[in-house]
């Protein structure tokens, strides 16, 4: 396999900065392939490893692992794994597996709500298609404490986005998004989404983007993570500051006490699988933790960008593919 030399210089590399970012790019590029997907997929191994990340293929896989974090005493987002739906069927069809979710999650009692994305239900095919689709799983909430969280994309959705949702605002609250602080128009869409009472999961961001779009260096995309954190934590609504940088939570957690924040009044989100010992650590000291679980068949995208945050990973697969 052509690449398999090519991560192998990168591996005599590892600890320098360049080494780790241009792996980074590459393994972003070859989440969208859906050739070697096919193939590891179909790995065994594979599969074993990516369970690191993913609770399963099946609901009862996502549903039992919801239930088991419940009761270490964290909350639960849960996630249909999927993208770029191909057509209405497709759209309609990813809808109503997370009707079938917020059901159980109902009927189970589960202290859990669901993540989308919004190319999941349809985005590309049309847009009232898609608000059609993400209303109805907002409407099954009306009377609930629980919130649709839409997951942002890449930058070439993020105002597409952010219009459906402040569509859908407008008639229900039940509707939360996510906003990437590696974007330079992130301040400006908080702002915006602020006025609404929009409830808001803070990330860093995950996707390759442009220069003229996101900051390139990790300072920058730190200072303005921690820029949008005091905002929104400063707001009195409640939102999610998600990140697994403990400069960050650390940050986030002095800011809390010097502005007299409760512990409630917000909450840590962080990705299933990773740095559970201060997912752990911080429900012990009193906060508020939620994990983002999930689950399906299309898992090969989401197990790569996670690879990509941390590349040394990679090597550990690829030794044993």
């Amino acid at each position: 396999m052509i690449i398999l030399p090519l991560f192998d210089n990168f591996a005599g590399k590892q600890g320098q900065k360049k080494g780790d970012e241009m792996m980074r790019a590459l393994l972003i590029e070859l989440s969208r392939n859906k050739w070697i997907a096919r193939r590891v997929t179909k790995n065994g191994w594979a599969c074993r490893m990516a369970r690191r990340f993913v609770a399963g293929e099946t609901l009862e896989d996502a549903i039992g692992t919801a239930r088991r974090l419940n009761s270490e005493g964290l909350a639960v987002s849960l996630d249909y794994l999927g993208e770029h739906a191909q057509g209405r069927e497709a759209a309609h069809c990813a809808g109503l597996t997370y009707l079938r979710i917020l059901e159980r999650i109902a009927n189970e009692g589960l202290d859990a709500n669901i993540s989308v994305k919004l190319t999941q239900l349809g985005l590309e095919v049309n847009d009232d298609l898609c608000e059609e689709l993400i209303t109805s799983l907002c409407v099954h909430l009306r009377d609930s404490s629980q919130i649709v969280r839409v997951d942002m994309e890449g930058s070439a959705y993020t105002q597409r986005t952010i219009n459906v949702v402040k569509n859908v605002l407008q008639r229900m609250p039940s509707i939360g998004i996510v906003i990437q602080a590696y974007l330079y128009r992130s301040e400006h869409d908080i702002e915006e989404l602020l006025k609404r009472g929009c409830r808001i999961r803070l990330c860093k961001g995950a996707y390759r983007e442009k220069p003229n779009i996101a900051f390139p260096k990790k300072r920058d995309v730190d200072a303005n993570f921690l820029k949008l954190m005091k905002t929104l934590l400063a707001s009195g609504v409640y939102h999610g500051i998600a990140t697994h940088d403990e400069n960050m939570i650390e940050a986030t957690k002095d800011f809390v006490e010097t502005r007299g924040i409760k512990k409630d009044a917000f909450e840590f989100q962080m990705l299933y699988g990773i740095r559970g010992d201060i997912q752990k650590k911080l429900v012990h000291d009193g906060y508020r933790v939620r994990a983002y679980v999930p689950y399906g068949t299309e898992w090969f995208p989401y197990f790569m960008r996670r690879l990509a945050e941390r590349p040394a990973n990679l090597f550990f697969l690829l030794r044993n593919l």
